[in-house]
This record gives C-alpha cells, sequence and structure tokens, in this order.
C-alpha cells in the first residue's frame, strides 16, 4: 500500500478536502460520496463524517491508499 503524506497548512483540513487534494477523488462531491459510502477509514475506523477534521499524526485509507497527515514544517525564520 503506498503512503501519501499530506503537511497541513493550518490545524486542520476536513475529510472531503483532503481526498480532493491528494487526488484521490475528482471532485468535492465524489469525495463526499465515497464517504458516505463507508469507503474511508482514518485511524483504523471507518469514517462517515465528510467534514471530520484531520489534524496532524492521523492515518486516512482510501481506495488502497494511505494518507499521512503531517503537521505544518517551520521555514524557518
Amino acid at each position: 500500500m503506498q503512503e501519501i503524506i499530506l503537511e497541513l497548512r493550518g490545524d486542520y483540513i476536513e475529510l472531503d478536502k483532503l481526498l480532493k487534494a491528494t487526488g484521490l477523488a475528482d471532485s468535492g462531491g465524489q469525495a463526499r460520496a465515497r464517504i458516505a459510502a463507508g469507503e474511508v477509514r482514518v485511524d483504523g475506523q471507518v469514517e462517515l463524517r465528510k467534514t471530520a477534521k484531520m489534524r496532524a499524526g492521523q492515518l486516512v485509507e482510501f481506495a488502497g491508499q494511505q494518507l499521512r497527515v503531517a503537521a505544518a514544517q517551520g521555514d524557518g525564520r
């Protein structure tokens, strides 16, 4: 299973937006439909909340892919 790492820009990203941002869903509507169908797992549990807040350290599994949510890295300033 391939793992994709998404670095947050803020404190969280909503689950449907995460799937769209990583290219695993072609649109927000498709992402929401797949979530509602029970096809997405967060930290090993089926997640049905389309706008669940994904925070650093969480693992999302969908369509044979693993998405690791990472904290934003400082730019050194």
